[in-house]
Order: C-alpha cells, then sequence, then structure tokens
C-alpha cells in the first residue's frame, strides 16, 4: 500500500501519523469557493472528491489517497480562512461566545480500482469569551490566518475553546475515527489504537469515539 496524504496541513500530517503508516504528502490545488446555496456537509465532501481526484491523477499505481475538507459554519454560514488581519478578528469577534459547527469531509480514493469512499463529521464547538487583549494578541501571530474560522482549538496559548464535547480532531481537520471506519471497508485496518494514541496526543478524553466505530474499540488495531 502506497498512502497518500492530499494535504500540506501539519494537523492533519500529524493526526495520520496517529497510524503508524508511512505516507506521501502531495497537495491537491483546488477552487474552494462554495457554491451559491450549498450546504456545509456538501460543501465540504464535494471539496474533498474533488481533492482526491486532482491527487490521484499524479499518484502511482496502487495508492490510496486520503483527502479532507473543513470548514467552520457559524448560523448556517459557511466561514473560510480570512484574507487577512481584519478579517480575522471580524470573524473571531462572531465566534466569540457562541457555539458554532465544524464540518469535515473525507474522500478516500483507491488509484487502481477507482474506488471513492466517503465520509463526514460535524461537531458542536463552544468558544469562550476571551478578551479584545487575547484575540489581537493571538492575531498578530499570524496563526489565525491559514485557518477555517481564524482560529486553531490546539493553540496552546489561545485556547478559544470551552468544554468540548464531541471529536476533538474533526475541529483540527482529520476525524481519525471516521478516517478509520472508511478505511476498513477498504481492507485497512490500523495496527495500532488510534483513539487511544489520538487521545494521548491531544490531551483530550473523547467521549464520541465508540459511538464513531460502533462500539468495537479494536479499529483501533488489528486483531491477529
Amino acid at each position: 500500500m502506497r498512502l497518500i496524504l492530499a494535504s500540506n496541513s501539519p494537523r492533519r500530517r500529524q493526526l495520520l501519523e496517529l497510524y503508524g503508516w508511512p505516507f506521501q504528502v502531495i497537495a491537491a490545488e483546488v477552487d474552494e469557493r462554495p457554491l451559491a446555496g450549498e450546504a456545509p456537509r456538501d460543501y465540504v465532501l464535494r471539496l474533498a472528491k474533488s481533492k482526491a481526484n486532482a491527487v490521484a491523477a499524479l499518484a502511482p499505481a496502487g495508492a490510496v489517497v486520503i483527502a479532507a475538507d473543513t470548514t467552520v459554519v457559524e448560523s448556517g454560514e459557511i466561514l473560510g480562512k480570512p484574507l487577512d488581519a481584519a478579517e480575522a478578528e471580524s470573524m473571531l469577534r462572531r465566534l466569540r461566545g457562541h457555539t458554532h459547527q465544524v464540518y469535515t469531509g473525507l474522500a478516500i480514493l483507491h488509484v487502481d480500482d477507482g474506488r471513492l469512499l466517503c465520509d463526514w463529521c460535524v461537531t458542536e464547538v463552544p468558544m469562550r469569551a476571551y478578551s479584545d487583549e487575547e484575540m489581537r494578541a493571538y492575531i498578530a501571530s499570524g496563526d489565525p490566518l491559514d485557518k477555517a474560522g481564524a482560529y486553531a482549538i490546539q493553540h496552546p496559548g489561545f485556547q478559544p475553546v470551552q468544554a468540548l464535547s464531541g471529536c476533538f480532531a474533526n475541529v483540527m481537520g482529520l476525524p481519525v475515527c471516521h478516517l478509520t471506519r472508511t478505511l476498513r471497508k477498504l481492507g485497512l485496518t490500523p495496527g495500532k489504537d488510534v483513539p487511544q494514541a489520538c487521545q494521548e496526543t491531544l490531551h483530550y478524553h473523547c467521549p464520541v469515539f465508540m459511538e464513531i466505530l460502533g462500539g468495537d474499540r479494536a479499529g483501533l488495531a488489528a486483531r491477529s
């Protein structure tokens, strides 16, 4: 198996490394503008499939391409990456003290036979009432400018999210349990306990992984 991640995101690379599999990165360049009236789930799935197909055209025989797209949704509106510091501030003000949703679409494409499997995840994300000073210091760091919704849940200094009760990895951009159950359909089972590794890496007690994996803590690890 040759595994290819269709993303330059360091967060996605970090999460895919939890599987212990070697993989190659080939970034996909696609138009990320939403279509008129497009629902968030349809949007992230469309982009994930577009990325998978774009990278498959460059991939070697035998490869499996993993593509993902993540977006922030507030009051039904898709919030992409901010164009500049002013737009980042506008987004962070809008999200402050409210709960929004983070959607991720997954597309896994087997290059040889063209099989394309998709999944998606949505997480409710409650933001804390951070101060103007905290927000501006975070914006000045430059961190928000390459992130949908202008924030990173894992940022150690800003820590914008409070009391999350869903998939932390999804908010980072790669819901690993959803990825695990999709990869299983291609006969690919990780040799490691991915949910445990995810929780240890992110320092987060996940309340949803058993439900996502159908109550089977092993998709986790291959059984002899």
